[in-house]
């Protein structure tokens, strides 16, 4: 059965007609961690909202990842939502980061609801604020940021989305999502962890306890 409780806190506001509707057109989906969700060119059948855990989106350039943003628990997919109003065509890449469950809901239907629910825009209104935001600062840390300040900046934005302190994650992997090389990075995570922003460990990245984990 579809999660009624993240329903309830994410489509309430739009009435009882419209949570009929949810019900009987949603579908709910576990996917497995680093499963290819969508691919760059790939038609979107479906809109997804995420229940619980973590999905990346981002695009390539010889073969180097460029991340726009992740999906947290209660959001969707921005880019996948635009994508309907032109021809379904993905432009992005979305990977699941961990084990994940999703709410599929096909994009005719979205189209639908759009004509009778238009309150549901505020839903798509609010996404799109939040990437634009997540987008602007992506920017921001490529362009006036240090590399060092970046990799912190990426570490803490991992442990937010998942949870995971530690965070469970190689030296390749975070060269690989922001476009280094890895040996850069582990003399960069050498530097920051003689500074006492980070611990390596047998388990982990970890961020000391008293440090905030949220991106500066």
């Amino acid at each position: 059965m579809i999660n009624n409780q993240f329903i309830l806190e994410k489509f309430s506001f739009l009435g009882e007609d419209f949570l009929n509707e949810m019900h009987a057109n949603a579908v709910i989906t576990d996917i497995k961690a680093k499963t290819e969700i969508i691919r760059e060119g790939q038609k979107n059948k479906y809109v997804p909202f995420l229940i619980k855990g973590s999905i990346k989106v981002f695009t390539l350039n010889d073969g180097r990842e460029l991340i726009y943003y992740y999906i947290k628990p209660n959001d969707s997919c921005l880019m996948t939502f635009s994508s309907i109003f032109t021809d379904y065509t993905s432009r992005v890449y979305a990977v699941a980061e961990e084990e994940s469950e999703v709410i599929l809901i096909p994009v005719s239907v979205i189209h639908e609801w759009l004509i009778r629910f238009p309150e549901i825009n505020k839903v798509f209104y609010h996404e799109y604020d939040k990437r634009f935001s997540d987008v602007m600062n992506m920017v921001n840390d490529a362009v006036f940021h240090r590399l060092d300040k970046r990799v912190l900046n990426y570490i803490k934005q991992q442990i937010s989305a998942t949870g995971n302190n530690p965070l469970k994650i190689t030296h390749r992997e975070i060269a690989s999502n922001l476009g280094t090389s890895r040996e850069v990075v582990s003399r960069v995570l050498k530097k920051i962890e003689n500074e006492g922003e980070i611990l390596q460990t047998k388990e982990g990245i970890k961020i000391p306890v008293n440090e905030n984990v949220r991106s500066v």
